[in-house]
């Protein structure tokens, strides 16, 4: 195929190229771009492309494979690697102090609550919120492990429903 036939084939496919650059990207500028990538990259490893095979699929898996590569890329420049022995203050909002009367009274408030939850259910939870694994929990207190996390569940729901009208702002 020349490449005047393989590129008049490729521009083609730029509708059904496009809808589906922007079913991965959900986004019209981003998809542009990656249909433009793609373009291009199909145009610079034409000559890997097989006669008689499906150009469709193939362009549609150098889109797929270009999207997935950008997004590991983008994932992997937003990590942020943190070497302080205090990992509690990875996350922490820098704007705010460390407790405000509104903050210190919601921990009350909540703690009141978990307070309140008979000792089969306040055990595992407060253990899973210290950053106990449920294996850890389940072999501490001697049940099974679906038990653990049944009980877990059910106390947040039960939290959830007690502190439902209660402002976290």
């Amino acid at each position: 195929m020349t490449a005047i036939e393989f590129n008049y084939r490729l521009t083609n496919l730029s509708g059904n190229l496009e809808r589906f650059a922007r079913s991965l990207t959900s986004n019209t500028e981003d998809a542009k771009d990656l249909l433009q990538e793609t373009f291009a990259k199909a145009i610079t490893y034409r000559d890997k492309f097989e006669e008689n095979t499906n150009l469709k699929a193939w362009t549609f898996t150098i889109m797929k494979n270009t999207f997935i590569n950008n997004y590991r890329r983008n994932v992997k420049a937003n990590t942020t690697f943190d070497n302080t022995e205090d990992l509690y203050y990875l996350n922490l909002n820098r704007e705010s102090s460390f407790e405000t009367p509104e903050s210190e009274f919601s921990v009350k408030e909540i703690q009141k609550k978990i307070d309140e939850l008979s000792n089969e259910f306040k055990e595992p939870f407060l253990m899973h919120t210290q950053g106990y694994k449920y294996k850890e929990i389940a072999d501490k207190l001697n049940l099974k492990i679906g038990t653990v996390k049944s009980r877990i569940f059910f106390t947040r729901k039960k939290l959830m429903t007690k502190l439902k009208d209660f402002n976290f702002n």
